[in-house]
């Protein structure tokens, strides 16, 4: 029987990036925008505040696109400050890349087990789906979901124990699957 474990996020994760003002490296999502039309021309930024100061910084969602260009439904929920667009920005590549910014998960998700119930079966097939483009190293997440250490979870990979079709050792952000034999 195959049991389904989802990675979720709790939150906003803090945004990291040099903050002009102070030494701080992290900024925290607002989940709010400032739009601003020049003639035919639409600017777009998502607003950060510097978790050291609170200084305010914008990443840019985009520059000078035609109005037509923008759907309304798009506008509407900058408009808004629509809290779960700043989600979707942030986890977008071509966001992270253009504003030269990097996610900091830490203590922004949780690993949903649906219970312990399947822990004491001799064999255990697991899947481990992302709600979010979360990077975790699947070691912790075992070890987290079955209620082992690290390196016990680290043992039973040397052993052959729990397999897997990916590196369980690397950061993964994508589904995967593993089997624990007991």
């Amino acid at each position: 029987m195959l049991n389904t474990w989802v990675v979720a996020p709790t939150c906003l994760p803090l945004v990291r990036r040099r903050c002009h003002a102070c030494t701080s490296d992290r900024f925290r999502a607002s989940g709010k925008f400032r739009v601003n039309a020049n003639h035919k021309a639409l600017d777009a930024w998502l607003l950060v505040l510097c978790t050291g100061c609170g200084d305010t910084a914008k990443l840019t969602v985009f520059e000078r696109a035609n109005v037509r260009s923008v759907r309304p439904e798009l506008l509407d929920r900058l408009h808004e400050n629509d809290h779960g667009l700043a989600a979707e920005l942030l986890q977008d590549p071509v966001l992270q890349r253009r504003n030269r910014i990097a996610l900091d998960w830490d203590g922004a998700w949780r690993l949903d087990t649906g219970g312990s119930n399947h822990l004491d079966r001799e064999v255990i097939d697991v899947s481990v789906r992302f709600a979010a483009r979360i990077p975790v190293r699947p070691v912790r997440l075992i070890a987290e979901g079955c209620g082992l250490a690290r390196a016990e979870v680290e043992r039973l990979i040397a052993e052959g124990s729990l397999v897997s079709a990916v590196r369980l050792g690397a950061r993964l952000s994508g589904d995967f699957t593993f089997t624990l034999k007991r």
